[in-house]
C-alpha cells in the first residue's frame, strides 16, 4: 500500500512486515526510517540488523537472517539497502521466497533511490507492496512543501510572521535538510517570540552556513566586487559546490519566471505573492529585472545548466565557471564572456 511521508505516522499502529522506503530526498528517507524503527521498537522489535547490496553481498545472508532465531531478542528489524534500487533476478527470487515464509517476528525495511515505473511495475515490488507499505520519498514542492514547512514549524513550536514564513519557503524549497537545520537554530535562539523576516535574515547572516544567501543577494544587486569576494571566501571555507549551485540556479530560474510573466503584462505586485517573495527581497528582484533582459537570463540559465551537468556527471567543481556565472548578473558582461565555452 502506498503511503506518503506525511501520512506515515497514521499508519504505524501496527508496523507491517515489509516497508519499502524509496526516494532521493535524504531528509525524508531518514525521517521516515526513524519513524518506522521507533514504532517497531515500541512494538517489541528491539534488535536491528543492517545489510547492504554491495558487490560482495550474498542473498543467502538475508535468508539466514529471516529464518534464524535472534541471539538477543525475539523480534528484529532487518534493514536492507539497495543502492541502485534493483535486487536483480537472485534478489527478486529471494523476496518471493520470504513472502512464502512469513515471519511475524521480523520487520523488513528495504531502502533505495527513487523507484521508477520499471521497479514499481515489477513482480517483486508489487508482491512486497501488497504485504506492507511503500513510502515514496520525493522532495515536496509548491503547496506540498508549504504543508511540510507548516508541520515542521509546529513541531518546533515556532511562531513566524507571514513574511518570515514566506522567506523560509523561498530560501529552502527543495532543500528539506537546510530548512530543518534552520528551524533547529531558530528554536535555540528565539523559541518564544513571533519571528519577523528581519530577525530571520539577521540570524542567517550570523551563520556561516547561510552565507551562500548573502552571495545571492549581492549578485541580484549587481554588487560584483562584493560577490566575487564572497565566492572566494566560500571556496576557501570548503563550501559544498552542490549547495552553492542549488542556490544560484534557484535564483536564475525565479528571475526567468518573473521576466516571462512580466513580459506578458503581469504586474509585479501579483507576482510577489505568487512566488512568495517577501518585502525585503522585492527591491533585489526589481533591480535585477530592470537590469537584465530575457536573453541575458536565458544565457545565465544555459551556463548554470552546463555547470550543474559537469558537476553531477563528471564531478567537476568549476569555481571559475561559477565566478563567470555571478558576473553575468551584470548585463554588460554578456558580450565580454560570450566567447567562453565550458568543456
Amino acid at each position: 500500500m502506498r503511503v506518503y511521508p506525511d501520512q506515515l505516522k497514521n499508519n504505524l499502529a501496527k508496523v507491517p512486515s515489509v516497508c519499502l522506503l524509496f526516494g532521493d530526498d535524504l531528509w525524508l528517507v531518514e525521517d521516515c526510517k526513524k519513524q518506522l524503527i521507533n514504532a517497531a521498537k515500541k512494538q517489541g522489535f528491539d534488535e536491528r540488523v543492517q545489510l547492504i547490496q554491495d558487490p560482495h553481498f550474498n542473498w543467502q545472508d538475508l535468508i539466514q537472517e529471516w529464518q534464524s532465531m535472534s541471539l538477543f531478542a525475539s523480534r528484529r528489524i532487518i534493514e536492507l539497502h539497495l543502492p541502485n534500487g534493483k535486487p536483480g533476478t537472485d534478489g527478486a527470487n529471494v523476496f518471493q521466497l520470504l513472502l512464502q515464509q512469513p515471519n511475524p517476528d521480523i520487520v523488513l525495511i528495504i531502502q533505495g533511490p527513487k523507484a521508477g515505473l520499471e521497479q514499481t511495475n515489477s513482480k517483486w515490488f508489487k508482491s512486497l507492496d501488497s504485504q506492507g507499505l511503500y513510502i515514496p520519498c520525493a522532495t515536496p514542492e509548491g503547496k506540498q512543501f508549504e504543508r511540510w514547512l507548516d508541520n515542521r514549524i509546529q513541531n518546533y513550536k515556532l511562531t513566524l510572521h507571514h513574511d518570515a514564513k514566506a522567506m523560509m519557503f523561498n530560501l529552502f524549497e527543495g532543500n528539506l535538510l537546510a530548512a530543518e537545520q534552520a528551524m533547529q537554530i531558530l528554536q535555540l535562539v528565539n523559541p518564544d517570540n513571533n519571528i519577523s523576516a528581519e530577525q530571520l535574515s539577521s540570524y542567517f547572516e550570523d551563520q556561516s552556513r547561510f552565507s551562500v544567501f548573502q552571495l545571492t543577494d549581492a549578485i541580484l544587486n549587481n554588487h560584483q566586487k562584493q560577490a566575487q569576494h564572497m565566492l572566494a571566501q566560500l571556496q576557501g571555507e570548503g563550501t559544498a559546490m552542490p549547495i552553492l549551485m542549488w542556490a544560484i540556479f534557484k535564483e536564475i530560474t525565479l528571475l526567468l519566471n518573473l521576466k516571462l510573466a512580466q513580459n506578458q503584462g503581469e504586474p509585479l505586485t501579483k507576482l510577489w505573492g505568487q512566488y512568495r517573495i517577501w518585502d525585503k527581497r522585492k527591491p533585489l528582484y526589481q533591480a535585477a529585472l530592470t537590469r537584465l533582459e530575457l536573453h541575458h537570463i536565458e544565457h545565465m540559465l544555459g551556463l548554470a545548466s552546463t555547470l550543474e551537468l559537469n558537476l553531477k556527471q563528471q564531478g567537476i567543481e568549476d569555481w571559475v565557471g561559477m565566478s563567470h556565472l555571478c558576473i553575468l548578473f551584470d548585463p554588460r558582461a554578456h558580450n565580454r564572456l560570450a566567447h567562453i565555452e565550458l568543456s
